[in-house]
């Protein structure tokens, strides 16, 4: 049976604009880093989430080209969905791919050179099935390279028709301030910048969110629940599905005393406002006047549901959020600081290291390092 659309999907969302842009975004965006590969075909629950999303006033879907597992196997199986039930539904879409970790081998396999850039978004195009992706990001910053050259890159891949907008991920303040003025230089502008953030990992909070408020630029955060760890499901032990137990992005050592105690803090206070913790990490994430939009991932339709929920309540009273406060604290859970590193150059053995910490360059079980897409129920 064909898919069809909800009605009334653009009913109960307010969608919000990405800095000074025209362009609007849902509070909630649907990342598929993880869950959607697959050799052949993505899993039943998997094309539901893409319907339900939909149906729920989803207008973004946000993917890589190393997505999966295996790598590419995300915006492959993505691109079959596309062409069979939401190809009448592209014009309401917003969809959005990213290159910067490893891809393949070989020296043009990975980072911000304009040759891998292009490459990248060609092989992205080819697998999802379409002419142009919405938003097309910088991935990670190149310390190698110059930003001149990844600017390059981004201003062409809009001037070809490739990409209506572009944005980088991961970039610290002062790496955003210059790749902002590179790319108007070019006559473009960056519209988004997708950085890490969750009530466990803050680190926008020192300087960034002011400088993206300061250039207009829209801000969607990625790992809002920080893969999972804000969901509660590791309070009493480490489920058999969870990205701890398989072994992808998370380590075991990360469920610390002091991890466990904030959550069951999180957890009380959330429960006072009528939500789930995971509803109102996500609403906090939100509460900022920058955030475009909380960019989350899901193992099934039900977690989704209980996302998507969350904006049944976006608003704090201060004594909330001095309460939250105590608790909202780093756990060191940023997998991607050192690519929000302010570095020149960078030693081959430090870039190797960086490789090794992100999961990148290593042949192992998933699809590649890389964040973006959500970090949400998975």
């Amino acid at each position: 049976m064909a898919y069809k659309a909800n009605n009334k999907r653009y009913k109960k969302l307010e969608y919000r604009r990405s800095g000074k842009s025209g362009l609007l975004l849902p509070p909630i965006t649907l990342g598929l880093w993880h869950n959607f590969g697959g050799k052949k075909t993505m899993s039943k629950e998997a094309k539901l989430m893409l319907y339900r999303a939909f149906d729920r006033g989803i207008t973004h879907f946000d993917l890589a080209n190393n997505y999966g597992p295996p790598a590419g196997s995300a915006e492959e199986n993505f691109g079959k969905v596309m062409n069979s039930d939401f190809k009448k539904y592209r014009d309401e879409m917003i969809i959005s791919s990213k290159a910067g970790y490893h891809m393949w081998d070989g020296p043009y396999g990975e980072w911000g050179s304009k040759k891998y850039l292009t490459a990248s978004l060609d092989q992205s195009l080819k697998r999802m099935k379409l002419e142009y992706v919405d938003i097309f990001y910088s991935h990670r910053f190149d310390p190698l390279t110059p930003l001149e050259e990844t600017a390059d890159a981004l201003a062409q891949a809009v001037n070809q028709g490739k990409a209506l907008y572009v944005g980088i991920s991961s970039y610290s303040s002062k790496q955003t301030i210059i790749i902002n003025k590179l790319l108007k230089q070019r006559g473009i502008n960056c519209l988004i910048h997708q950085p890490s953030y969750s009530m466990l990992n803050r680190w926008i909070e020192k300087d960034l969110l002011d400088t993206l408020k300061k250039l207009g630029i829209g801000c969607i955060a990625f790992s809002p629940l920080a893969q999972g760890m804000l969901s509660g499901k590791y309070l009493k032990a480490i489920p058999k599905i969870s990205r701890i137990s398989d072994n992808s992005s998370l380590d075991k050592k990360m469920i610390t005393k002091s991890y466990l105690m904030k959550i069951k803090e999180l957890t009380k206070i959330a429960k006072k406002r009528g939500q789930s913790l995971p509803q109102m990490a996500l609403s906090w994430v939100l509460r900022h006047q920058t955030m475009t939009s909380a960019l989350i991932g899901a193992r099934t339709v039900k977690q989704l549901d209980e996302c998507l929920d969350s904006q049944n309540n976006l608003t704090f009273s201060n004594s909330e959020l001095k309460e939250i406060d105590k608790y909202a604290k780093e756990e060191k859970i940023n997998l991607w600081a050192t690519s929000s590193l302010s570095l020149i150059h960078i030693s081959e053995p430090t870039r190797q290291a960086e490789m090794a910490y992100a999961g990148v360059g290593v042949k192992k079980k998933g699809g590649g390092g890389g964040g973006g897409g959500g970090g949400g129920g998975g």
